[in-house]
């Protein structure tokens, strides 16, 4: 048998670094707590989780963070360029003009509690379907960085999002 003095944690701190090892959830895992079960959508795109990623540095169109939008059932995501202080009615003109226009209307929305996601949203986006689609453009590198996360192994649907649809 093979041993070394510090070796679990050194095994720890390759695996901590390891980025197949982050991709691929162990099963064996504790898990953290009690999960409240959300019911498995029927339909692509009827029911998505959002949240933003944000403090990163401002980029050259002026944004600051990404607003991130992931579909319940096929975790398919896109990756959409925001400011953080925009507003809900700007939030929902994006919503429109980057899933609406590819999806369709969804059915519910799973968040953190974020104030930015509550009925004030929703009459936002309501306003906003019934205008004209104004598309945003996107940072140079955001496109790839969606396409590879629609291309890494999720290990809820055992496949990555972009096979669900191919």
């Amino acid at each position: 048998m093979y041993w070394w003095s510090g070796m679990k944690r050194d095994i720890c701190e390759f695996v901590a670094k390891c980025l197949i090892c982050q991709q691929v959830n162990a099963e064996h895992q504790v898990l953290s707590g009690l999960l409240k079960p959300v019911m498995i959508p029927e339909w692509k795109w009827e029911q998505v989780t959002m949240d933003f990623v944000s403090g990163l540095l401002v980029a050259s169109k002026k944004k600051d963070s990404i607003w991130v939008i992931v579909d319940k059932l096929t975790k398919s995501s896109h990756f959409i360029l925001v400011k953080i202080d925009y507003s809900l009615g700007r939030l929902a003109e994006l919503y429109v003009s980057e899933i609406v226009r590819l999806h369709g209307v969804l059915t519910s929305i799973i968040s953190d509690h974020d104030s930015r996601f509550t009925l004030i949203f929703w009459s936002k986006l309501h306003e906003a379907l019934g205008t004209k689609l104004n598309f945003s453009s996107w940072e140079k590198y955001l496109p790839l960085a969606e396409f590879a996360y629609n291309h890494s192994y999720q290990s809820s649907i055992k496949m990555t999002p972009f096979e669900t649809f191919y």
